[in-house]
């Protein structure tokens, strides 16, 4: 009975949220829907059929590379399967642009050990909420979590880092505007260590602006964890808001050119018109999307299914899946308890 039950409570949760990515993602569709219906009315699949499908791929954020190289796919597949007409490519179309997208079981293996979770971004993107609801999340999973305010260059991402950790009802390590970054992350894995604490969650400052005292700052945080805490797995997360579009693939690049980056999130998915980005980002960068952001909520932050999120990017086009079939059941949708976590 118990098994029934957890199982009935994961599929209400993924047809809940699935309802929450479609709606989110729907100015996305709306500013392609129109370009992509009038592409299957083609007779042939000609050049004004592809330069259409290149516009209307670029349109929804996917960037020029991504576009190139689902059109290139495409055109391979066409000839392979001897296909003349536009309308016998539009499950085809969809697929390709699923398979460019991949995140392996491994990806999220960190959740169930030793881990310290390095979560880098720009200021602004949702860094500091995107922390306080994995801690959440993690604590509610019967994890012993940790938190670490090191980005000390401002005092508003401390003092939101510590409304955050009273929220999710997880301890913190911080220290005054202006400290050492390092002396805080060492701190916080000195008690890490002494706590038995599964999973601590760090807070990095987001500077940009210089490369060189970003990266050697990361670098050093990097140098204590190993040194004190050895046994640790170490996990660099970026940041990213899903509303910059290409913005926030180039704050990626900038990013990965100083750091190792083990994984994306990309938040403020919801009523955005640059969908595509996600599809853009994890293409071009070869960095697994684990989470997405699409609302305000404690369970709207989830891991990343590409499955589901090309439906819901493409669900005015007849394209189904099995997070979809959900809508049609009987399930309930699950709901937070309360509104503790409202930002």
């Amino acid at each position: 009975m118990s098994e029934w039950k957890e199982e009935s409570n994961e599929k209400a949760e993924k047809k809940g949220f699935f309802k929450r990515l479609k709606e989110g993602l729907s100015k996305t569709r709306n500013s392609i829907a129109d370009s992509f219906a009038n592409l299957f009315k083609a007779n042939e699949l000609d050049d004004d059929f592809y330069d259409e499908l290149e516009e209307t791929l670029i349109m929804s954020d996917m960037g020029f590379e991504t576009t190139e190289r689902i059109i290139t796919d495409l055109k391979a597949k066409v000839k392979e399967e001897h296909i003349k007409e536009a309308a016998a490519c539009k499950e085809m179309i969809i697929n390709i642009i699923r398979d460019q997208m991949t995140v392996e079981e491994s990806a999220y293996e960190f959740e169930n050990q030793k881990t310290v979770i390095l979560v880098i971004g720009v200021n602004g993107v949702g860094k500091t909420t995107s922390i306080g609801k994995l801690a959440a999340q993690y604590k509610a999973r019967g994890k012993k979590v940790l938190m670490a305010a090191a980005d000390t260059f401002r005092a508003a991402a401390i003092d939101q880092l510590k409304t955050w950790s009273i929220r999710a009802g997880v301890d913190i390590i911080a220290q005054n505007e202006g400290a050492d970054p390092s002396a805080v992350v060492f701190d916080a894995v000195t008690a890490a260590k002494s706590r038995n604490t599964d999973i601590l969650l760090i807070d990095t400052a987001g500077r940009l602006h210089n490369k060189k005292n970003l990266m050697d700052e990361l670098a050093k945080m990097r140098r204590i964890i190993s040194r004190e805490y050895p046994e640790a797995k170490v996990e660099s997360l970026i940041v990213l808001d899903g509303t910059t579009g290409q913005n926030a693939l180039e704050q990626a690049r900038q990013f990965s050119s100083v750091t190792d980056i083990d994984g994306i999130i990309i938040t403020k998915l919801d009523g955005t018109a640059k969908g595509g980005i996600a599809i853009a980002i994890q293409a071009e960068l070869n960095v697994p999307v684990k989470y997405i952001g699409i609302g305000e909520q404690i369970d709207d932050l989830q891991k990343f299914d590409p499955n589901s999120y090309v439906t819901a990017l493409f669900a005015d086009f007849d394209i189904k899946s099995d997070i979809e079939m959900l809508i049609d059941s009987d399930i309930e949708e699950i709901k937070p308890d309360d509104d503790l976590f409202d930002i």
